[in-house]
This record gives structure tokens, C-alpha cells and sequence, in this order.
């Protein structure tokens, strides 16, 4: 078996497109369709439905899928460590975090980290939550960072990985004092995307309280683009209270519903459970106790 044949099915599982798959893949459709045929002909059995559209796992595919996944991601982890132990790669930390912590959290996190001693070098890559777990699937990254809510469970809260809660932050329903709602009236709501971690969970909070009557009126999954919207009178938004807190002191934004529409979210450090690279255990060993 070629081992890219994993990263193919890993595509077309992802994208549910042969043409989208193909491209993400760098390779024409005939020639991806034929290395999906010759990775179901070793597997000995039909693992896409190409009558559905868009294309679906069968059966076989669902149960094939997390094995695939995790041998491509410890074979990954297991050539880096390898390269590293031998020399012929720089010991590189990569983080995977969502835009918002990025930005938010991440540059203070480091500082205190390194309070400790170098880190050496470290890369970031920031992503919606979405594209964040699947780095750490493939395993492209070590660690991510992402908030979290017990009862929105992300893709990684499984057997293949553990995580630590190194901080907390609150999601807060603002808008601008002009445009100031009720929010038992109906609401122009600036929404994140399905692809938000924040999404995630504001939808499955949601679902849990009295219904509101809410009217998306802007959808992204930026929450810095949803607080310029709500600044500039747009509507209401959802927001981490460690974005919004300036705004909230100066008076540009206010917060809505005196409280009782606060989420308190965690702010989760995700990494594998196997063993990786002494580097990367140094660090998780570090963050750990910071």
C-alpha cells in the first residue's frame, strides 16, 4: 500500500468532492480517483458512496476512517521524531490555535512560558476550530490551542488525545449603545460559522436555554470581524470578554442581558497521547505547570 493513499482518503472523507479532493491533493481527478480505487481494492472493500452528492463513507468507510487517520498521524510524528533524534531537523514546537486565541492569548501564553527558559523556535498556525483539529489529526502540529464547553465536545475529545485547561475566558452578548436590543425581543445577530469553535459552542448552549429569537443578519468565523460589525451598530454578537473587555470600559460596545446570557468557556491545551519528540514533551511538561 502507498501510504499517500491515506492522505487522499483523508481529503475526499474531508471535502466530500473528488475534483476539490484532487486539487487539495496536487494531482489530476483521474489519477486521484484511480488512487482511491487502489486504496479500496487493498482494503478489500467500497469505502465512498459516489452516488451521494456530496460523496459519503460507507459503512466500511466510517469504521476505516479513525485507524487511517491516527497510523498516518503516529507515522508522521514517529519520521519527525526520528529526523530530530538524528539531527537532520530543528527541533520546531508547531501550535495549532483557533484565530481568536491567536491573537488573544497566545503571544502573553508564550511569554510566561519562556519565563522558564528558551523554547527554542516555535511556529504557529492559526485556523478556524474546524481546520485546527484536522491539522492535529494529520499531525502537522503537536499541540492546539481552543476553547472549549462540555457541551460542545470537539473531534479530538476521543481516545487518541488528552488536554490540560490552562485558562478561562467568558463569551459575552454584546452590541454598539445605539443599536442596544432586548434580547427577549426579536434580534439581528452577527453569527459565527459552523466552522468556529465559538459556533460550536454558543449553538449547544443555546439549545440548552428559553429560546431566543434571533435573526443572523452576518455570519463569520472571525470574532474580531463580528466585534467590528457589532461596533458599528450591525447587531449582536457573542464574544470572549478578552476581546471586548477594552470596548466594554470605553463604552463602544455594552454588554446585553445582565448577565444571565454569559457562557464561561475554558481555554483547552489539546496534544496526542503517544509519546512525541523530547521537545515537545519539555514544552507540555512546562505548560503544564505555568
Amino acid at each position: 500500500m502507498d501510504l499517500s493513499w491515506l492522505e487522499d482518503f483523508a481529503a475526499l472523507a474531508e471535502t466530500g468532492n473528488f475534483s476539490r479532493a484532487a486539487e487539495a491533493r496536487h494531482c489530476t481527478q483521474p489519477a486521484f480517483s484511480r488512487r482511491i480505487r487502489a486504496l479500496e481494492d487493498w482494503v478489500g472493500a467500497t469505502l465512498f458512496d459516489r452516488q451521494s452528492s456530496p460523496v459519503r463513507l460507507t459503512a466500511a468507510g466510517e469504521r476505516f476512517r479513525p485507524d487511517a487517520t491516527e497510523a498516518w498521524r503516529r507515522l508522521a510524528q514517529a519520521r519527525d521524531a526520528a529526523r530530530e533524534a538524528a539531527g537532520l531537523a530543528e527541533s520546531q514546537l508547531v501550535v495549532a490555535a483557533t484565530h481568536a486565541l491567536s491573537l488573544l492569548f497566545f503571544p502573553g501564553w508564550l511569554t510566561r512560558l519562556e519565563e522558564g527558559g528558551p523554547l527554542g523556535p516555535v511556529r504557529l498556525v492559526s485556523d478556524s476550530l474546524r481546520g485546527c483539529e484536522e491539522v492535529m489529526v494529520q499531525g502537522d502540529a503537536q499541540f492546539l490551542l481552543a476553547h472549549a464547553h462540555p457541551a460542545a465536545p470537539s473531534r479530538l475529545d476521543g481516545a487518541g488525545f488528552t488536554a490540560v485547561t490552562i485558562g478561562q475566558d467568558l463569551l459575552v452578548p454584546v452590541a454598539a449603545p445605539a443599536a442596544s436590543p432586548d434580547l427577549d425581543d426579536s434580534v439581528a445577530q452577527l453569527a459565527y460559522s459552523p466552522d468556529s469553535g465559538m459556533g460550536r459552542i454558543l449553538a449547544a448552549e443555546l439549545r440548552q436555554r428559553p429560546p431566543l429569537a434571533l435573526k443572523p443578519v452576518f455570519t463569520s468565523h472571525l470574532s474580531v470581524v463580528l466585534r467590528t460589525m457589532a461596533r458599528d451598530g450591525r447587531g449582536m454578537a457573542w464574544l470572549p470578554l478578552s476581546l471586548v473587555a477594552d470596548d466594554l470600559a470605553i463604552g463602544s460596545l455594552v454588554r446585553l442581558g445582565e448577565g444571565r446570557w454569559d457562557i464561561p468557556v475554558d481555554i483547552l491545551l489539546y496534544r496526542p497521547r503517544a509519546r512525541q519528540s523530547p521537545t515537545a514533551e519539555a514544552f507540555w511538561a512546562r505548560a503544564g505547570r505555568c
